[in-house]
């Protein structure tokens, strides 16, 4: 399960084995799992577990704004 991103204490990670469609899981004091979404769409918060709402906020902040980035990272990984 590769890093693909490190900021603010938090660790945003693509499963080798995941399923579609395209997310992340990102890990800091718990998890939040955000699904990229298709073409001009905002990705989402899918689940949150053991990470309190500051933290999810920051998480999908950041997804957001590094999305391209993202989906690009999730096309390597599962083609």
């Amino acid at each position: 399960m590769p890093t693909v991103w490190r900021e603010a204490n938090l660790r945003i990670m693509i499963y080798i084995d995941d399923h579609a469609p395209p997310h992340v899981h990102v890990f800091g004091a718990g998890e939040t799992k955000i699904a990229l979404m298709g073409q001009g769409e905002q990705a989402q918060v899918v689940r949150i577990v053991g990470a309190d709402l500051r933290e999810s906020r920051r998480a999908l902040q950041i997804v957001r704004e590094k999305r391209d980035y993202l989906i690009e990272k999730w096309n390597d990984i599962h083609g």
